[in-house]
């Protein structure tokens, strides 16, 4: 993951900054930088979205492509991730640089979605054992200033808000064989339900306090952090704690407490701006990227 080299005396700048619940940039500790969404960015995939936090840029991409169900879910689809961290981002993901992290981003999305609340997976089964929809999810990190899992799981959330999945027939001849028909108009598609999609929320633990949404700075003041996914009904589906540093029983219950406060808050903000950008339809200026 990206670092910065901070001296001793920046360090207890940010350290008594947070304590007295003033951040370098003016922030509390619970307050999240300004957050830029933007969705349908890419013209040839089902979904997409770009998410921006500080200096934290990521693209999503969404194609959905049919496939045949998994042995041990045969009514059920499924979605495959894939992270790839730019070496534009930062030097330090050159090479396979960021190989590691990408593999470590991709199991913790895996992790979210293992679960039947997150996505309804049995609306995208066509015929059961046979055909299903598989959504295979792109994640590329564009630049990174900090507070990667959120802003990736923002970006995750608000691409699959945008895809929309052709709609199918299955026709059946008089010998019984099935055939499957691919609706060719595009408004004839099928939108997934993302309101049980959890958001990821890392709580960064600096000295007493913890801050969320940390910049490059804070994390290097971090030992230990704890990355929780919270759904926008509070329910905790997943937690995992990144550092060399621990954490001890009381600290994590205040942070898990604190995340699914601060979780709440960003689901509802979320998806009032996705509301919004959709309400404008075809009105909306759109920046774009890859267009």
């Amino acid at each position: 993951m990206a670092s910065v080299i901070l001296s001793e005396a920046e360090k207890v700048y940010i350290l008594h900054g947070i304590q007295d619940d003033l951040r370098t940039d003016g922030r509390g500790c619970e307050d999240y930088r300004g957050i830029e969404v933007e969705t349908d960015v890419v013209s040839n995939t089902t979904g997409s979205a770009r998410v921006k936090i500080g200096h934290t840029d990521v693209l999503v991409g969404v194609k959905a492509e049919m496939g045949t169900p998994k042995l041990d879910h045969p009514k059920k689809g499924y979605l495959e991730f894939f992270v790839d961290c730019s070496a534009n981002a930062t030097p330090e993901f050159e090479g396979r640089g960021g190989e590691e992290l990408g593999t470590e981003i991709a199991h913790m999305l895996y992790k979210i979605f293992d679960n039947k609340s997150s996505i309804d997976l049995e609306s995208l089964c066509i015929l059961p054992g046979e055909h299903c929809w598989v959504l295979y999810v792109d994640v590329l990190l564009l630049e990174c200033g900090g507070n990667l899992f959120d802003t990736i799981s923002i970006a995750v959330k608000a691409a699959l808000f945008n895809t929309r999945i052709p709609k199918v027939r299955v026709l059946e001849d008089d010998e019984g064989t099935k055939d499957i028909e691919l609706s060719d108009d595009p408004y004839d598609c099928v939108r997934l339900n993302v309101e049980h999609v959890p958001c990821i929320v890392t709580l960064s633990r600096i000295g007493h306090r913890h801050v969320v949404d940390a910049t490059l700075q804070e994390e290097a003041c971090s030992l230990a952090s704890l990355l929780i996914s919270v759904t926008s009904k509070s329910t905790l589906t997943c937690m995992k704690k990144i550092g060399k540093g621990s954490l001890d029983p009381e600290s994590i219950f205040e942070m898990i407490e604190t995340g699914k406060r601060v979780a709440k808050f960003l689901h509802l903000s979320l998806q009032s701006v996705l509301n919004q950008e959709e309400s404008l339809g075809k009105n909306r200026q759109k920046i774009g990227f890859l267009r």
